[in-house]
C-alpha cells in the first residue's frame, strides 16, 4: 500500500518576533497563513485580490509524490 502524504504541509516559515508560516492543504491546494506570537496565534485563508482563496496545486511543489508507479 502506498503511503499517503500529510494533509497539511508547511511551505514557508519566517521567524521575527513571532513565527509566521504558510500551510498548504494537500487535498485542496488552499494556502493558509498562520502567525504565532507569545501565547496567541491565528490562522486564516490566504486570499487573492479578487477575494478567492490562494490555491497552489500540490503537484506543482511536490511532483515526486504524484508520479505514477
Amino acid at each position: 500500500m502506498r503511503k499517503q502524504p500529510p494533509r497539511f504541509v508547511e511551505i514557508y516559515s519566517q521567524r521575527t518576533e513571532g513565527t509566521t508560516k504558510i500551510l498548504l492543504d494537500m487535498a485542496t491546494g488552499v494556502n493558509y497563513l498562520y502567525h504565532q506570537e507569545g501565547y496567541s496565534g491565528g490562522l486564516t485563508v490566504m486570499r487573492n485580490p479578487d477575494g478567492s482563496p490562494v490555491v497552489t496545486p500540490p503537484q506543482q511543489l511536490f511532483p515526486n509524490l504524484y508520479q505514477q508507479g
